[in-house]
């Protein structure tokens, strides 16, 4: 039932859309309710406004007793949209359902990461979905007002988590962990600006992998580009770009061109933008909401505009303007340990040195890495983006040790909707299979239920995967069809006959060919198609 609110005799001004409840009581003692809505009309309000001002000159004299109630709408403050007094059934903004079929496309791209993963001898870890506000806090520049910051439960302040790196840092520095490799599969939430088609959600999967602890400068952030490398080649998704930078070299870069150290940070939350935005519009960012200099501005943008391999690193290793500053020289020092490692890896061949690759995270502290696939960059869905990133951050353990002990860090994060919008439209021919069963106990006569169960339980219990019909009678044809429609590869037909003779049929769904086979013999044989 709606929610009651009192509405005060004499108010001149009804919400629209409330519901306004006369409930009056006769001299007998007997109620009466009379209801409308506010707003529907205009005569109608007109004469509520009119009811409540006449009935509070009177309410002293009058016999009969008039109270206003206000019941809530229909409308958006209820909890959802609804027409006419009904729900309107949809997904929340920015939030999707996935059918059976879409779901099978999932599970592989899944296995497919977490395969990789294991590969590299990554452990699992999981943490909450929320996480004291606090915590999220100030971890994300800009980007700090797409936090779901969630009501008061029980004295504490609490957010949905924007990612599943924070909650990792947090999760080291609370359990004292020097070093780990560790993966993460899960949801996180960003109250952004959905875009359905591209692969853009407020609630999302990550699949992350991170590496901490104190080793060698490049080589954990080496095998982390291998491993982006590894599997986009495995999901087969067409061509892609692994896009690299460094944050001491853009650090370097802007102290280099004029910008004040303050601004460091929001001048690389503008240049983030490039991937998606015009120079000319990044540059106006820059200088009229960010206050830099048009000369500052226009100094960076020579720079920012550069892409190639160790041939752009050698030609700003001798800049003029950059070969004095320490951070920019440390940062490309870095890079030419990152190519030489990823060149022995056997995975520089997509990567590319981008200078206007910012990554607008407050975190980042050294290399930064963003994937490209070059399908589904283009077309009427419009653009995906990055389906992967990441880089290092070796300070934020720090920010959550009591001691501020640096524990350092690099990892990388998929985006699992936009892999699977891509593999959505490049696969949109291609036939999935929404279930896993190898085989189909179909009964041709009447009465074999018990057989049919019987059958089922041998096979399960030999980790067959098999299913039968739900009827204890079905007809003959209907199984064969449900096979081939939901693509099962064998079927066991079983009659009268064959339980006679001890036998069963082993039918091929694709070619329709039966062969008779003993049945102690039917598990042996199964196995071998399978």
């Amino acid at each position: 039932m709606a929610d009651i609110y009192f509405w005060p005799l004499g108010q001149k001004v009804i919400p629209f859309g409330m519901k306004i409840v006369r409930q009056t009581t006769t001299a007998q003692g007997k109620t009466k309710l009379r209801s409308s809505t506010a707003g529907t009309r205009s005569k109608l309000r007109r004469k509520s406004q009119h009811s409540i001002s006449e009935q509070y000159q009177k309410k002293k004299s009058s016999r009969r007793k008039t109270v206003f109630l206000c019941f809530k709408s229909n409308h958006q403050e209820d909890g959802g949209p609804k027409e006419s007094g009904k729900l309107i059934l949809k997904t929340p903004k920015g939030t999707r359902d996935y059918n059976p079929l879409e779901m099978a496309i999932r599970r592989t791209v899944f296995k497919t990461i977490t395969d990789v993963f294991h590969m590299h001898g990554a452990v699992e870890i999981e943490t909450p979905a929320f996480e004291l506000k606090e915590i999220l806090t100030g971890k994300y520049g800009e980007d700090s007002k797409l936090i779901y910051d969630l009501e008061d439960q029980g004295g504490e302040k609490l957010s949905l988590r924007y990612d599943l790196t924070v909650p990792f840092a947090r999760y080291i520095a609370m359990n004292k962990i020097t070093s780990i490799k560790r993966f993460h599969i899960a949801r996180v939430y960003r109250r952004d600006n959905p875009a359905m088609t591209r692969g853009r959600y407020r609630e999302f999967y990550q699949c992350d992998f991170d590496i901490a602890g104190d080793y060698d400068p490049m080589l954990p952030d080496a095998e982390c580009v291998q491993l982006v490398h590894q599997v986009l080649s495995k999901l087969d998704l067409g061509d892609f770009t692994i896009k690299v930078n460094h944050r001491k070299i853009l650090d370097g870069l802007f102290g280099a061109c004029g910008v004040p150290a303050e601004k460091f940070r929001t001048t690389c939350s503008a240049v983030d933008k490039l991937d998606k935005t015009p120079w000319e519009d990044v540059r106006k960012e820059m200088v009229d909401d960010k206050g830099l200099d048009p000369n500052v501005a226009d100094l960076i943008g020579e720079y920012v505009k550069l892409s190639g391999g160790e041939e752009l690193i050698e030609k700003l290793q001798a800049d003029e303007r950059l070969k004095d500053s320490e951070d920019v020289q440390a940062g490309l020092k870095d890079m030419c340990f990152l190519y030489e490692y990823c060149k022995l890896l056997n995975c520089e061949e997509n990567l590319r040195f981008e200078m206007g690759l910012a990554r607008g995270l407050d975190y980042y502290t050294g290399v930064i890495y963003e994937a490209t696939l070059q399908t589904g960059q283009s077309g009427k869905e419009g653009s995906v983006g990055s389906v992967a990133g990441g880089g290092r951050y070796d300070d934020l353990v720090g920010m959550f040790d009591p001691k501020k002990k640096i524990i350092p860090c690099v990892g990388l994060s998929f985006g699992i909707e936009r892999l699977f919008a891509i593999h959505e439209r490049k696969n949109k021919e291609v036939k999935i299979r929404a279930t896993n069963t190898e085989v189909y106990v179909a009964a041709a006569t009447k009465g074999m239920i018990q057989e049919r169960l019987k059958l089922l339980a041998e096979l399960h219990g030999n980790d067959i995967k098999a299913e039968s019909s739900y009827k204890t009678n079905p007809k003959f044809l209907n199984q064969l069809q449900y096979a081939e429609e939901n693509g099962i590869p064998w079927v066991i037909v079983i009659g009268e006959s064959e339980v006679n003779e001890g036998v069963v049929k082993l039918r091929e769904t694709a070619t329709r060919k039966e062969e008779t086979i003993k049945r102690d013999q039917l598990i042996q044989t199964i196995k071998t198609r399978l």
